[in-house]
């Protein structure tokens, strides 16, 4: 259990960020182009932070916020499987444990190199330990980043019928959450993918209490028609 509790610790900074240059070195420069889409963002730390019940944010900073949200690879640890957790005091020492954490992918990391790098490290770390236990990196899944050109037709079509309908010019976002099948179309269809969201900030996707306004879930009909519409133009 020592082990374990000792290999998770190493992989990542009291600051959040991830523990392993090699692995760091991989992601994609930011460009000029890309910092000035974060600076224009309509998006308030403050309110965010309210929002999420957190009592700090480790970045303040709107820009830096939004680039660890999006386009910053993040490690997160989800637990320890064998170990006790159920309530009370316990002396038991468990025989057998496993360490579970997953890797949050962004240009250009791509998986078969993580997954090498990672394991690579891991071992180096247990080699370091000398611990007399016996230890196994393994990967269980992984999938591929997806990211989009939002310079294309079919975004300024979307560009523009957002503006005609919610009378707004739209923000260019990314985000943090896994939605394979934009991928798994691009590359079965070879052409541009696009996502047009309706939704609000405190929609709770996939939780218990998701919702969609009924204001959104109307003018997001709309926008589909106005997006066809402009669709007309290409």
């Amino acid at each position: 259990m020592a082990d374990v509790v000792w290999m998770m610790n190493q992989l990542v900074e009291l600051d959040g960020s991830i523990k392993i240059p090699e692995l760091l070195r991989l992601v994609r420069p930011i460009t000029d182009e890309e910092r000035k889409l974060y600076e224009t963002i309509d998006f308030d730390p403050a309110h965010y932070k309210k929002q999420i019940g957190a009592s700090a944010l480790r970045c303040p900073s709107k820009v830096e916020l939004l680039m660890n949200m999006w386009r910053n690879p993040s490690l997160s640890l989800h637990g320890i499987e064998g170990a006790y957790s159920g309530p009370g005091g316990k002396t038991i020492i468990p025989c057998h444990v496993t360490g579970k954490f997953s890797i949050r992918l962004v240009p250009d990391m791509h998986p078969e190199k993580v997954n090498e790098i990672v394991i690579n490290h891991l071992t180096e770390l247990w080699e370091k330990r000398g611990s007399p236990n016996k230890f196994k990196a393994y990967n269980i899944s992984s999938g591929m980043y997806w990211l989009s050109d939002y310079n294309h037709p079919h975004y300024q079509c979307g560009a523009r019928a957002i503006k005609k309908v919610f009378g707004v010019e739209p923000d260019y976002t990314r985000e943090g959450c896994s939605i394979p099948i934009t991928l798994s179309f691009e590359e079965l269809t070879k052409k541009n993918v696009m996502l047009l969201p309706i939704g609000a900030g405190d929609d709770m996707a996939h939780s218990q209490n998701e919702k969609i306004n009924v204001s959104n879930y109307i003018k997001g009909t709309k926008l589909l028609a106005a997006y066809l519409l402009e669709l007309k133009s290409l």
